[in-house]
């Protein structure tokens, strides 16, 4: 990855985003850009025109986190968006490193918690989007990814990738918007990992629409949220979800699911619950699992 152009387009594509009335700037006469000239956000920050330049250029080798903060402020950065300034300025500022990636590994007593989770799906994921654990619940609600993909599953290969990810991910426009965001963030932190960089090239040779929402230098935290699922068994579930980072394992992300009590999601959540301890119950149960699946989900139409 070319971390100076990283840094470059993502300064740009921020200052494209805020016009002069949003930044208290009076903008007299024609302009060739709807955002904020170069020129203006150095005002905005505090710095010469000239310095901001190079900022923007991506040679940032000695400049301030005071510097830094005060851009932020110019371009109205969120707390993400600042955090991702900050991780590009960092990896801007250092030569490459080793490129090794060493996979971090689940540790026990996580996987112990999630498996106690047994009425709400969990998985773990680590930064470049691989479900690296789950309980069974959350490997039931993921089934068709873990289906067609090499373990451990990769969300963004499969939302990108797979022809079945429009019928898992109905709203499958916010899923890829929130795949290359995450991705993005994970670049700037790890700039230099076989993992990251490979997955990312592959994506971007062989997927349109990733390479359009890459370009586009979006980022988010992926804290909380709503997330809609299509499951073969049980239908669409709409289940708020919570990202809770592992502290004894830094760069994975423990993520629970729920549904609004009462809700139709709640429904299809405990019938997904059932049909999972069918499967792991055996052929006989199992059997009589899809019967009274199929049955619920007719008398609820």
């Amino acid at each position: 990855m070319e971390i100076a152009n990283d840094l470059r387009e993502f300064l740009m594509t921020r200052r494209a985003k805020i016009t002069p009335e949003q930044a208290g700037i009076i903008a007299g006469g024609r302009r060739r850009v709807s955002g904020l000239r170069r020129e203006e956000v150095a005002r905005l920050a505090g710095v010469s025109t000239e310095y901001y330049v190079q900022i923007e250029r991506g040679r940032v080798s000695g400049v301030s986190d005071e510097v830094l903060h005060a851009i932020a402020t110019a371009l109205q950065l969120d707390d993400t968006e600042t955090t991702h300034l900050f991780d590009l300025a960092r990896a801007a500022g250092k030569r490459s490193g080793p490129g090794r990636t060493l996979r971090q590994p689940v540790p026990e007593g996580v996987q112990a918690l999630i498996d106690t989770m047994v009425n709400a799906p969990a998985i773990v994921q680590n930064g470049h989007l691989d479900v690296v654990a789950a309980n069974a619940l959350g490997r039931a609600l993921y089934g068709v990814v873990y289906e067609r993909a090499p373990h451990p599953p990769n969300l963004a290969r499969f939302i990108f990738l797979d022809d079945r990810a429009e019928e898992v991910f109905p709203d499958w426009k916010k899923a890829a918007d929130d795949a290359v965001a995450l991705l993005h963030v994970e670049a700037a932190r790890a700039p230099y990992s076989k993992a990251v960089t490979g997955l990312i090239g592959d994506l971007a040779t062989r997927s349109e629409a990733f390479r359009t929402r890459w370009a586009a230098h979006d980022v988010k935290a992926h804290q909380r949220g709503t997330k809609l699922f299509r499951h073969p068994v049980v239908g669409e579930l709409t289940l708020r979800f919570e990202g809770l980072q592992v502290a004894s394992a830094p760069g994975l992300t423990l993520i629970g699911y729920t549904a609004e009590p009462g809700s139709p999601s709640a429904e299809a959540l405990q019938l997904l619950s059932s049909w999972t301890a069918s499967e792991a119950a055996g052929p006989e149960v199992r059997s009589a699992g899809h019967e009274t699946a199929g049955d619920d989900r007719r008398a609820q139409a």
